[in-house]
């Protein structure tokens, strides 16, 4: 958790590989693997899962053929393959996709629009939401998923999440209120100001925040709001 500008974002792109963002020092270990050294595509392939605070639109590619592709890749076996060989088969993958819509309450229709494009702020997190339980990752950062969605939107994608998070999912959520966290409760709470974390804690941290807001948290490590 953190306010405007504290480096939330920048941490989750970081950690994903956006090319835009340089590390100058430092490893990020995963499972045995200084990911620092990969691309993206690799990150992704190794488990990590980025879902963004504002996700693109991309007209005239559906969102079955994006998940359909997006599934293939990361769960290929290395090789020299190309091609459709690669991609996973119709039938398996459409089986697979009416279930996971099923169970998060997502009409068939849904698959079929362009990715994003026309939708509400609330779709475009349920398509995230359907990304993520499709691709199966071992790690998700989910950069304000809560961003810019009503109540009963915050409600839906939060249940969501939770029915995902398990022994095989780790979940860091990053968010500047707490009302998410309502239906997700967190084992551990950090707070980011100034591209430091400041405080760790449990979810006392958040219920003080509601409280009192950063402007304590500034005044404890004299960082002044820009």
């Amino acid at each position: 958790m953190g306010p405007n500008g504290s480096g939330k974002s920048t941490l989750a792109n970081g950690l994903m590989g956006h090319p835009l963002y340089g590390i100058e020092s430092g490893e990020v270990i995963f499972n045995g693997v200084d990911i620092l050294e990969l691309e993206a595509n690799e990150r992704a392939k190794l488990g990590l899962f980025l879902a963004f605070q504002y996700p693109i639109a991309i007209p005239g590619v559906s969102l079955a053929n994006f998940l359909r592709l997006a599934v293939s890749a990361v769960r290929a076996k290395e090789g020299n393959g190309s091609g459709n060989d690669q991609l996973i088969p119709m039938r398996e993958f459409r089986s697979e996709l009416r279930d996971k819509m099923k169970k998060f309450g997502i009409d068939d229709s849904f698959a079929r629009r362009y990715l994003n494009d026309g939708f509400s702020g609330g779709e475009k997190k349920r398509a995230e939401i359907l990304q993520l339980a499709m691709l199966e990752p071992k790690i998700a950062i989910l950069d304000e998923t809560d961003s810019g969605l009503d109540i009963d939107a915050i409600r839906i994608v939060g249940e969501s999440i939770s029915q995902l998070i398990g022994p095989e999912l780790g979940v860091l959520i990053i968010t500047h209120y707490p009302r998410l966290l309502d239906y997700i409760r967190p084992q551990f709470v950090h707070i980011l100001l100034d591209g430091q974390i400041v405080e760790s804690g449990g979810w006392e941290l958040t219920q003080m925040l509601e409280a009192e807001g950063y402007d304590p948290i500034r005044e404890k490590y004299g960082i002044t709001e820009e």
